[in-house]
């Protein structure tokens, strides 16, 4: 249990914020299909890469991806080119993420791969594959995670004849798959996109030393820190302006909550401006990983909000949001289902005389539902409605392990407690 305060909400420091977790995982995979070792700089200290490139430098044939759903895909097409057979498997809440859509796919390019219990879903058996000498064609939905069809691109230069995927239908959550894209050719690998169809030749990866940018969907949550304080003066290093990341859209999405991004040389400087507005609606299909961090924000300052693109969101390490919508609800906050979207309604804002900090008879307790997200997230609404808990707060180690300890260097008051 973790016992988290603001004592003012003057935000003020430096923070040098950690590479990205997304882009980290790209480049081992990238790294391991090499096949000659190069070095990787800022890579991230996240408990998910972590794992990534343990497994990738293991000599048994039994993987065990945890919860990381990135590890667990990107791995899946990864082993299905190596020779031997492999068993992949998670924790029990990976046992109930689909894989089906991905097995299927590499199964169609002349993979090997069973499921060793339920059809669908973790754990998989992964043999020797049998790689069709042909040119490879796939058309798959694009309702399906990024995930799956980033953890086939990453393989697909060493494919005989490489591959052409085209996409049919809105692409959920795009910017990853331009984020693999970027990522390949800077290893030389030769990519399109075109009207749909991604196509990608047959020639290997060219090793070469690599820096991991900073990572934006940890850089969200002080923005939400800005969002909610009087005064700011942070700067968070190690972010581009020009960043391949899809959660770099955080910093347009909090303008119009008084957080103003300056980027300099080291990164961006965030000082607090004015409010502008009393309605927040934005479509998350592009980056879903945010959708927390403005839930919660809205939260704090009383905004209504409509919130759609959430299509992944009830797939990732829990259902997100039923977990937000549990949450949220102790401070007094609702989410509701509307035909193509969800609606938040926040009522007044969390620090006037009749907002939800008079509502709050003593210190509200937030689960975290085994999600780093939810911790990180719900977090700084202690700067609005007093002294919060947080159980289970080491659930950050999956992305963000010095989280904790960056925010005491902001000003936040922290304390560890047994359960």
């Amino acid at each position: 249990m973790l016992t988290i305060s603001k004592p003012t909400r003057d935000i003020n420091g430096d923070i040098t914020l950690e590479g990205s977790k997304s882009i980290s995982n790209r480049v081992l995979i990238i790294r391991a299909l090499c096949d000659v070792n190069f070095d990787i700089a800022n890579l991230a200290k996240a408990k998910d890469t972590q794992t990534l490139d343990q497994l990738l430098n293991q000599s048994i044939s039994i993987y065990d991806a945890g919860h990381a759903g990135t590890t667990y895909r990107f791995l899946t097409a990864y082993l299905a080119l190596q020779n031997g057979t492999q068993t992949l498997t998670g924790s029990k809440r990976m046992k109930q993420r689909p894989i089906g859509g991905l097995v299927n796919a590499l199964r169609d390019l002349g993979a090997n791969i069973e499921y060793k219990e339920k059809e669908g879903f973790p754990p998989l058996i992964i043999g020797e594959p049998e790689i069709k000498n042909t040119k490879a064609e796939l058309t798959i939905s694009s309702h399906v995670s990024s995930q799956f069809i980033s953890a086939m691109l990453l393989v697909a230069p060493y494919l005989p004849n490489g591959i052409s995927i085209r996409l049919q239908g809105k692409v959920v959550s795009r910017p990853y798959i331009e984020m693999t894209l970027s990522v390949m050719r800077e290893f030389g690998a030769q990519v399109t996109w075109n009207e749909g169809l991604i196509t990608v030749a047959p020639k290997p990866y060219r090793a070469r030393d690599y820096k991991v940018e900073a990572d934006w969907s940890a850089a969200s949550y002080y923005y939400e820190i800005v969002a909610f304080s009087t005064t700011s003066n942070l700067q968070l290093n190690g972010l581009f302006d020009d960043s391949i990341q899809g959660d770099r859209a955080i910093a347009e999405l909090m303008e119009p909550f008084g957080v103003v991004s300056m980027f300099n040389r080291e990164g961006v400087l965030l000082t607090k401006g004015m409010r502008i507005g009393n309605m927040f609606e934005e479509d998350f299909i592009e980056c879903p990983d945010i959708a927390q961090t403005m839930m919660a924000t809205c939260s704090g300052v009383g905004q209504f909000g409509v919130f759609r693109g959430l299509d992944t969101l009830s797939i990732k390490e829990t259902d997100r949001i039923a977990a937000m919508k549990a949450e949220l609800k102790k401070v007094g906050v609702a989410i509701q289902q509307l035909p193509k979207s969800w609606e938040l309604v926040a009522g007044e804002p969390a620090y006037s005389c009749k907002g939800i900090a008079k509502r709050l008879e003593e210190s509200v307790v937030f689960q975290t539902y085994e999600d780093h997200r939810m911790a990180m997230a719900l977090a700084p609404l202690c700067m609005l409605v007093g002294e919060i808990q947080i159980e289970h707060p080491d659930v950050v180690q999956k992305s963000y392990p010095t989280y904790w300890e960056d925010l005491k260097q902001i000003g936040f008051k922290i304390n560890w407690t047994k359960l």
